[in-house]
């Protein structure tokens, strides 16, 4: 191919080290904000925005590992704080970057993204085969929506009242038998999250946690710490390619075996109906809800 093509000239526009702003990077494409916005997510699928945040944050993991302090990290990113900084870290990575230590295989700093485009070290882009990347971009966006959801729908319930909080909308309802009955929006909710401290404790090799109140501020509290963890176990499997692999459930009596992707898989399955039959109890008691829906999710998440 010769020549210059558009979707380069955007992508350059987007990473250039001086373009901080949606305006300035379209400034540098010679667009209006507008249309440069428009174009880049028909071209990539990520807004501008969201495009630099995501690969600023590859370069910044990539410089962590290979011993650059977090501060001089944090602000050649484009973080005004060092605890911006962190928290976005720790969000897209389930670890901070104190702790980010990975090496070796160039992709593993990489995030999920609907467009093969990466940060290589030391200065490049790497475009990557979107194609062999697409199944596995579907399910990092399943689990982050699945973490993400789970966090608005505890705030949510923050201002309702305890009474239909706790109100048994299905009294009987179970969603695993030896989980016991989950007939209220609590009940749910705390089966929700104690599913992945039990399992995040089961691939650390942790004893069984201890299951804390269900409460929305301890339910959210939780959540905060269980997240990351959940994410960190994810991405490890990816980055290994471990799908396959076998996970025996000392927590058990008596251990059992189970295939990691089944693991994952039966987290998200139940995590799903779980997050939706909040929604019902809580429209059932009166509450408007959202509809959960993963479109609107990742539109807003792709929101300058």
């Amino acid at each position: 191919m010769t020549g210059r093509d558009r979707l380069r000239e955007l992508l350059d526009a987007v990473l250039d080290e001086e373009n901080a702003r949606l305006s300035q990077m379209a400034d540098g494409a010679f667009s209006s904000s507008f249309h440069f916005s428009r174009e880049v997510s028909r071209g990539t699928g990520e807004s501008p925005v969201a495009l630099r945040r995501r690969v600023m944050l590859e370069r910044a993991a990539w410089q962590v590992a290979g011993g650059t302090s977090v501060t001089d990290v944090a602000w050649e990113a484009g973080y005004e704080s060092l605890e911006g900084f962190s928290r976005a870290f720790t969000k897209a990575y389930g670890a901070p970057p104190s702790a980010f230590t990975r090496r070796g295989d160039v992709r593993a700093h990489w995030l999920p993204a609907p467009n093969g485009v990466h940060f290589h070290p030391p200065l490049n882009l790497w475009v990557h085969d979107a194609e062999e990347a697409s199944l596995m971009h579907v399910a990092a966006q399943l689990f982050q929506h699945d973490l993400d959801d789970t966090a608005h729908l505890i705030d949510l319930v923050k201002g309702v009242p305890d009474e239909d909080y706790r109100r048994e909308v299905l009294p009987g309802q179970a969603v695993l038998t030896w989980d016991g009955t989950e007939p209220s929006a609590a009940r749910v909710l705390d089966g929700h999250v104690w599913s992945k401290e039990v399992w995040s404790a089961t691939f650390d090799g942790a004893d069984f946690p201890t299951r804390g109140a269900d409460d929305p501020a301890s339910l959210l509290a939780r959540h905060e710490a269980v997240a990351p963890r959940w994410l960190r176990i994810v991405r490890d499997v990816e980055r290994r390619n471990a799908w396959d692999d076998r996970l025996i459930d000392a927590l058990c009596d008596p251990p059992e075996s189970f295939q990691v992707g089944s693991v994952l898989a039966h987290v998200l399955t139940f995590g799903a109906h779980r997050r939706q039959l909040v929604r019902t109890m809580l429209r059932a008691s009166g509450h408007e809800v959202d509809h959960g829906d993963p479109i609107d999710w990742l539109r807003k998440r792709n929101e300058p």
